[in-house]
């Protein structure tokens, strides 16, 4: 059953991209400095790993709720697609720590930090296109196509 929160209208895309750099641009900002900390206890891309999980549980939902319009929580199907294009982002910002460390042998937190968000900021922008398009659109081609479809009564009229 639908609730007036979850018939809430799908933002455009700029309006859903401005939300999307918002809550995912926070919870990156907020992450790329958890990574920091955390990569001083253990290995880097381990402490990536930790940081990417918890990171996407929070932006999936906060995605859910506020970036694509759907005004209720994520679903498991939600959390699991967005997971995937987490792991793809988990791969660009390793791969990029990687390529820094061929380069520059100890480079500073600044450098690590601009690197990092740079290359989280190329991932993010593939997520908004694969969470728009794929994990969240369901309920927006849904809701579209249901008001596309005459019901059976006006077809009946039409008869």
């Amino acid at each position: 059953m639908e609730t007036a929160q979850s018939r809430q209208a799908a933002p455009g895309a700029i309006a859903a991209f401005a939300r999307f750099v918002l809550c995912g641009g926070g919870v990156g900002l907020a992450s790329s400095f958890a990574v920091a900390a955390l990569a001083s206890q253990m290995p880097w891309a381990l402490a990536n790993g930790v940081i990417t999980v918890a990171s996407t549980l929070l932006a999936t939902e906060l995605h859910a709720r506020f970036t694509f319009g759907r005004g209720g929580r994520a679903t498991w199907r939600q959390h699991l697609q967005s997971a995937g294009s987490a792991a793809a982002a988990y791969a660009v910002t390793c791969v990029a720590m990687a390529v820094l460390q061929l380069f520059v042998a100890a480079p500073g937190t600044v450098l690590e930090q601009v690197v990092y968000l740079s290359a989280s900021a190329l991932a993010g922008i593939a997520r908004f296109g694969v969470l728009r398009l794929v994990v969240f659109a369901r309920g927006r081609s849904h809701t579209a196509a249901a008001a596309r479809t005459p019901s059976p009564a006006a077809l009946c009229q039409a008869a």
